[in-house]
């Protein structure tokens, strides 16, 4: 019996570097025994060196698809024969679905953010808001703010203005948007501008486990009462960054959700099922508050 459940088994993958620290195989994995669907999901740390030939060994092996995290959101697109609108206009595809040998990408973390920020969408509508850096992530975040939320501006916060300046452009052209302003992280007139948006968004990865003490701005005068502040690591459940927030009276929203909405979408994607959302949200919470 084991036997045959093995040969009839789906195998998803995660490719990223580092990939320690994800929580998307307990997610993905009790999602696919809660459905009684025959799939495991393995993660695999794949070098940016790597990248090229790693996809061309998922498709070899015959992988039902995959997941794609830091730092290869973007250059995985050179790999890939399809992609799907949001995917197509962010440049950055976090989910690949293999048939028959043509991968198709798509960015199911715009949908973890749309449902994520939802609940906030009249604070956002109107207003300035800002993120901060402009990798992969970072443009899902842009284009889901631009098309569902009508923010008036966007200040967009990188180390490398350059990088900032290449998303700038890239929504300019491919959304006709032109409320973009790039500033530098250590900009002095930052504290102003940041107290003045009704959103911050963190999309690095900076804070994650295991540099949980680190944060990509370390002064809590940042952050104003009231402001929502959504920070995409969501290992661990509350960041410095989040703790910083909160103690200015600011709304903390941690990547929890997000990671889970956006992996409900993948699943759909790779099995067609419906995703047991709140069952695996609450043994996703037990296992990360163990």
């Amino acid at each position: 019996m084991q036997n045959s459940f093995y040969s009839n088994t789906e195998i998803i993958g995660l490719i990223g570097y580092p990939i320690k620290q994800s929580f998307s195989p307990f997610i993905h994995n009790v999602a696919a025994e809660l459905t009684g669907t025959r799939l495991i999901y393995l993660p695999f740390e794949v070098h940016s060196t790597n990248l090229k030939n790693a996809v061309k060994g998922i498709v070899a092996l015959g992988l039902k698809g995959f997941n794609v995290t830091v730092p290869h959101k973007v250059k995985v697109v050179d790999f890939i024969n399809q992609l799907s609108e949001e995917a197509s206009v962010t440049g950055s595809v976090n989910t690949v679905v293999n048939e028959m040998g043509k991968l198709i990408g798509y960015n199911t973390d715009v949908h973890g953010i749309v449902e994520t920020l939802s609940p906030f969408k009249s604070k956002i509508n109107g207003n300035e808001v800002c993120v901060l850096g402009a990798g992969g992530s970072a443009r899902a975040v842009i284009y889901t703010l631009i098309r569902n939320f009508k923010p008036s501006k966007i200040f967009l916060i990188n180390r490398t203005e350059q990088y900032a300046e290449t998303l700038k452009q890239h929504f300019k052209s491919k959304m006709k948007f032109d409320g973009i302003v790039i500033k530098e992280l250590m900009q002095p007139d930052l504290i102003s501008i940041l107290n003045n948006c009704s959103l911050i968004v963190n999309s690095t990865s900076v804070g994650m486990y295991p540099a949980q003490d680190d944060s990509i701005l370390n002064t809590p005068d940042i952050f104003v009462k009231d402001q929502v502040v959504f920070d995409l690591v969501y290992n661990p459940v509350k960041t410095k960054f989040l703790q910083m927030a909160e103690s200015k009276g600011a709304v903390p929203v941690n990547g929890l959700n997000m990671l889970v909405q956006q992996a409900a979408k993948s699943f759909n994607l790779w099995t067609g099922k419906e995703f047991p959302l709140e069952k695996v949200y609450k043994s996703l919470l037990l296992y990360v508050t163990k």
